[in-house]
């Protein structure tokens, strides 16, 4: 079986993990190990598109916005600061 040390852990957060362990009557190391096999062991949702894709997407069930552009201009001349 592989071993796995974990350096510059936050003092937070192995102090979370030491209670949590605690609690359920476990070392930190079996806790450790049970909260990487259920995170691990979860299906990855499936993405689909980029961000732009799944927003349009989520939005698309609520209804969209259609929105009026502007007409386009010409570019405007820079402003002379008058140096």
């Amino acid at each position: 079986m592989a071993s796995m040390t974990i350096r510059n852990l936050d003092e937070q957060l192995k102090k979370r993990l030491r209670t949590r362990a605690a609690s359920r009557g476990r070392s930190m190391e079996d806790e450790a190990r049970e909260i990487l096999r259920a995170a691990l062991s979860a299906e990855p949702r499936p993405q689909q598109g980029n961000l732009a894709t799944r927003i349009r997407n989520r939005m698309t069930k609520v209804g969209g916005v259609e929105l009026e552009l502007p007409p386009r201009e010409p570019i405007r001349e820079p402003v002379d600061l008058g140096q």
